[in-house]
């Protein structure tokens, strides 16, 4: 048997069901289906959950615009649905004269982003606002926040079955071919069925590559590579000195060890960078040896033994060692050739913050 529906949204992290309620409150019928038991259970639930300003992308960026889109979105759904969120601002540290020089470029760069509020901090500005911090000067960012990211996926899920969607948990897609009316997905799991739909978003994560594969007729060198990015973070066995996150001045290679809270206070660091083949999310303590010397640069008071490790995620990247930051990739029929398909690819951080703003963009790139 047939079923029929207007769309199919595959993976139900914060990105795909952003993508699922914005289709359905467009009037479409969509089937939203998850392979695993639960919502959001790999890379949106495993995330530092910072809503993002969109300083560091590139100017013009998906990644950039999006961000930025995302970000005033972002609060605004949060204002308005109840989900628990805080702009507790960031602070952006310089430790040497060379960083001190590099943090008007990264103002000027982010300003021409979007990105509003900006201001240069002297030592004695910096340590005004956080006094355990160590520094020559800060960027202060005041829209940067945190977020609750299971309340605010739950409360996507609710307003998308709110306009009529349905959620299919244990349901993998095998594959699926194109058909006259559009696309036909085959899936798996207790009860496998045939899904017909005239719209399909790969929103599947870490699997989207994987799956863009399975998917008859996209043209396999349209599909990226994937590779996994795991990043651990340990947290702090005190009270957390700090108000603001705490990011050092970006290195080659990443933002460096910077310092995060959740909605309860709480500090913890990270992530770093551990390119790996697996999805195994055990944190070494070992790796905690390089966390203390990263952050004492900021915050030498850190006391030994301060440090357990906390959890870890695994960024769904399409750019590998040594390279640089692939921007997000949202292919549409006219990149691949397959009407009504859009294949999400490589959206990592800034993906929750971006999330509101990726899912217009697709409803608009589908003409739906």
């Amino acid at each position: 048997m047939l079923e029929k529906v207007d769309a199919v949204v595959i993976g139900a992290g914060v990105v795909g069901l952003a993508c699922a309620r914005a289709l359905a409150m467009h009037g479409h019928d969509t089937l939203l289906l998850e392979q695993h038991a639960a919502i959001g259970s790999e890379t949106s639930a495993r995330n530092s959950e910072v809503i993002h300003a969109g300083i560091y992308y590139p100017h013009g960026s998906l990644k950039a615009t999006l961000c930025v889109e995302g970000q005033r979105l972002l609060y605004d759904y949060c204002a308005t649905h109840g989900i628990a969120h805080q702009r507790c601002g960031k602070l952006i540290v310089a430790s040497n004269a060379q960083q001190e020089a590099q943090l008007a470029h990264i103002a000027r760069h982010a300003s021409a982003n979007g990105v509003a509020g900006l201001r240069l901090l002297n030592r004695a500005q910096a340590t005004a606002l956080e006094p355990a911090l160590q520094c020559l000067a800060a960027l202060h960012s005041p829209e940067t926040g945190i977020i609750d990211s299971h309340g605010l996926m739950l409360s996507l899920l609710g307003q998308a079955e709110r306009y009529g969607a349905s959620l299919a948990l244990k349901t993998p897609v095998l594959g699926a071919e194109t058909h006259p009316d559009g696309i036909v997905v085959h899936t798996g799991g207790s009860a496998p069925s045939r899904v017909l739909a005239r719209y399909v978003v790969n929103a599947a994560g870490h699997a989207a590559p994987a799956l863009a594969r399975q998917l008859a007729g996209v043209p396999p060198h349209h599909v990226p590579r994937a590779y996994l990015a795991k990043g651990n973070y340990f947290s702090l066995n005190a009270a957390s000195a700090f108000s603001h996150l705490i990011y050092p001045v970006p290195e080659p290679g990443g933002l460096g060890i910077h310092l995060t809270l959740d909605l309860a206070g709480r500090a913890r660091f990270g992530p770093d960078v551990e390119w790996t083949e697996q999805f195994d999310y055990t944190v070494d303590p070992a790796r905690g040896a390089r966390f203390y010397a990263a952050i004492r640069k900021y915050w030498p008071a850190l006391p030994d033994h301060a440090l357990q490790p906390d959890y870890s995620g695994i960024r769904p990247k399409i750019s590998g060692p040594g390279q640089a930051d692939a921007d997000f990739c949202i292919q549409t029929g006219a990149d691949h050739g397959v009407a009504g398909l859009v294949n999400l690819y490589g959206i990592e951080s800034p993906g929750l913050t971006a999330s509101l703003a990726i899912a217009n963009y697709v409803v608009r790139a589908l003409g739906a």
